[in-house]
């Protein structure tokens, strides 16, 4: 139910093939806390956008290693997707999954003066995985993503959000609950509680 947590026991889900997510504004913070609880035993892909400044080289892989059981990488252009990794967006580049399950990057137009941009990533992952995605928007301080979650969610997918009073930004996971229907807004703890219970009680 939108805005509402629900109970965690897993229930009957479908099987997912891939977790995409979304943020901005507190992103490393945010992302520590949802990725470090993940055991190496996690068997999909993760794939992450988060806001960069185009100039800048990223630092969050190389802090987010440290940190998390699982691989953490920056994207390549054609690599193929590996269970118990997460991909991170270079900066000023889309991240888009491929329908051979492959990464791609892309130099196309910023959207919400972002690029990469969280709903370009969440829509073509929709496209190639349907009702096996789960989305995930985190903290942000714009509406990119918003788009991208009804996608998933439209295409059959799970759409989890951070409960916008405990996001450093809320805007943007209050957008993507204003766009979806039936998207679950959570803790951070009780989202990595979820993916866990949905990819490794399959």
């Amino acid at each position: 139910m939108n805005g509402l947590a629900p109970t965690m026991k897993a229930e009957s889900r479908q099987q997912v093939a891939a977790v995409v997510i979304g943020t901005s504004a507190g992103a490393l913070e945010a992302l520590s806390t949802l990725l470090s609880p993940l055991p190496s035993t996690f068997s999909v892909p993760i794939l992450c956008v988060v806001h960069l400044h185009p100039d800048m080289k990223s630092s969050i892989a190389e802090c987010l290693s440290h940190k998390c059981l699982i691989r953490v990488c920056e994207a390549e252009d054609k690599e193929p997707l590996a269970g118990g990794t997460v991909y991170l967006a270079p900066p000023d580049y889309h991240l888009l999954v491929e329908e051979n399950r492959r990464l791609s990057l892309s130099n196309e137009a910023p959207e919400y003066f972002s690029r990469p941009s969280i709903d370009v990533l969440f829509e073509s992952a929709a496209d190639v995985y349907g009702r096996n995605l789960i989305g995930v928007i985190l903290t942000g301080a714009n509406r990119d993503g918003a788009r991208g979650l009804k996608a998933i969610e439209d295409a059959g997918g799970t759409a989890l959000v951070q409960l916008p009073d405990t996001a450093f930004a809320r805007e943007m996971p209050q957008s993507a609950l204003d766009a979806c229907t039936h998207a679950r807004a959570l803790t951070l703890q009780q989202i990595a509680t979820y993916l866990m219970e949905a990819v490794l009680q399959r």
